[in-house]
């Protein structure tokens, strides 16, 4: 299939910049870039169109910028806390998503959409995680994704202290199973 030719209305990333001509792929430009109007066809009326709205369109842009660039400095370092369901290695019974971090950092004061969050692969595991929130296509800020069995568990992750199975049993490793725990059904590790 032949590329198709579009006129961008903001950056892309990995794409251009504002005003760039690319070529991209049909089932690109059909089914992200035109419907999020991001870019145009690359028509010749079109690009007259926005020869013509050029400067207004940068001027929103910069506008739309400075406002995220304001929001980025007030919410700076946020933090997000997702108690899930885990193994005793850690391990997730499933995995959170970017929708989950969205809900979370909602629900932390910064409402922003699934789509803004930038995971490359969904996290897996307990424990903190870095994440890059998209206030702009200019203007990210790193989210902390504190990942935990219970909202003790995190604030103890949060605090930089190993919250894992493995390191509650290393607590019990020195209880020695006797006689009478084992009757009364207290053995180390939950056995």
């Amino acid at each position: 299939m032949a590329a198709v030719e579009l006129i961008l209305l903001q950056r892309v990333e990995k794409l251009g910049q504002m005003g760039d001509v690319v070529k991209v792929k049909p089932g690109y430009a059909r089914n992200f870039l035109l419907p999020q109007k991001k870019a145009l066809r690359a028509s010749k009326d079109n690009r007259a169109k926005f020869e013509q709205q050029r400067v207004q369109l940068e001027a929103q842009n910069i506008k739309r910028r400075e406002e995220a660039e304001r929001l980025a400095e007030r919410v700076g370092g946020l933090s997000v806390v997702i108690v899930r369901q885990a193994g005793e290695s850690g391990g997730l019974y499933g995995s959170v998503s970017a929708r989950d971090i969205a809900e979370g950092a909602t629900a932390a004061g910064l409402s922003i959409g699934r789509s803004q969050v930038v995971l490359e692969q969904p996290i897996k595991t307990l424990g903190l995680s870095q994440v890059r929130v998209s206030l702009h296509p200019e203007v990210s800020i790193p989210v902390t994704v504190n990942v935990a069995r219970s909202p003790e568990e995190a604030e103890r992750q949060a605090r930089g202290e190993r919250a894992t199975a493995a390191a509650a049993a290393d607590e019990n490793e020195d209880r020695v199973p006797t006689a009478e725990n084992i009757f009364e059904g207290d053995t180390p590790r939950g056995n």
